[in-house]
């Protein structure tokens, strides 16, 4: 494995993050494949032999049972002060008023509630699951600031917004001497790039840890155009995400068979190289729910892509629509 810092911290991470959207229980989760704890927990178990240190959740997956599974894992499994946990908080978790969003109420009950079920004093990384278009974004920062200095999170992060947003939450930070964001977790894969015109030459100048979500495209990037699987079937955001661009996006796939024909390697690895060669990007967050699955990760680890290979994989794209929670308000 692999280690680098996190943005500009002093923080270690493993270049792959596990992502732990697949745990939990399906009947609380609007994913119904899901795994369940006791398949979950030698998934967990193989990553932290692998040497994977960093370990992504969040509040809304499957209503907190996630965050439970991955909690109960790491604390039989794991060193605490060797492990990074990253969870997040903005989504709805209650009906009725302030059951989400990114109010200074609903940060300050949320953290509380994340670290019951991580079974954890702190978090290493508390992210911003999404832009709240309700909240001014100075009582979000604030909020965000004394969750770092009353010691329940090391760092705090932002996921899946525009460039505008994320820069004005840098400025308002800054300004007021508040902690500021160190890293961003956004959709980026060789399938939908259009994170590289704003946001990752925004990350770049502000020395922002980027952590890529969705980085084999829900699987679309590692299989033979026709062939279905069960996530596929009934994943509907996936099929939102991509369904739209479907003729031009089997272009690039073709070409991630050929690339991994090329090499002797399973395609994850042709799309996983694709990310760790560029520069902004820390860590590709790797939503495994098999072992191999995280072996074949950590194997693309050795995968060197060549400049022309990157320019043959990427010069089929055309531009996407932005989709999402970055499309709505």
């Amino acid at each position: 494995m692999e280690y680098t810092k996190l943005g500009n911290t002093g923080l270690d991470v493993s270049r792959l993050c596990l992502g732990c959207m697949g745990f939990g229980v399906a009947e609380r989760w609007f994913h119904p494949w899901v795994i369940d704890e006791e398949h979950s927990r030698p998934v967990i178990k193989k990553a932290l032999e692998l040497g994977i240190n960093f370990f992504d959740t969040a509040n809304i997956y499957s209503m907190g049972t996630s965050e439970e599974i991955l909690g109960r894992a790491l604390k039989e499994f794991a060193n605490r002060d060797e492990v990074v946990i990253a969870t997040k908080v903005q989504q709805q978790m209650h009906k009725g008023p302030n059951g989400g969003g990114l109010s200074r109420k609903a940060i300050l009950s949320e953290i509380d509630k994340s670290l019951k079920r991580l079974e954890t004093d702190y978090v290493d990384l508390y992210i911003i699951h999404r832009w709240d278009y309700n909240t001014p974004i100075e009582e979000t920062m604030e909020a965000l600031h004394d969750v770092v200095k009353s010691g329940k999170a090391r760092y705090i992060g932002a996921s899946a917004m525009y460039a505008w947003q994320f820069q004005k939450a840098l400025h308002v930070a800054e300004k007021n001497g508040w902690t500021k964001f160190v890293s961003m977790q956004n959709h980026l894969n060789l399938i939908y790039r259009e994170e590289e015109r704003e946001m990752l030459p925004l990350c770049k100048d502000e020395k922002i840890g980027v952590t890529p979500y969705s980085p084999l495209a829900s699987g679309r990037l590692t299989r033979d155009w026709s062939e279905k699987t069960h996530r596929s079937e009934t994943d509907k955001t996936q099929k939102s995400k991509y369904d739209a661009t479907a003729d031009a996006d089997r272009l690039v796939v073709e070409r991630v068979a050929s690339i991994a024909e090329k090499h002797g390697v399973p395609r994850s690895h042709i799309a996983l190289a694709w990310l760790l060669q560029k520069e902004t990007v820390t860590a590709p967050i790797v939503g495994a729910t098999k072992i191999p699955h995280l072996e074949d990760a950590t194997a693309a680890l050795s995968v060197k892509l060549t400049p022309e290979e990157v320019a043959y994989l990427e010069e089929p794209y055309i531009p996407h629509p932005v989709v999402g929670a970055l499309s709505s308000q």
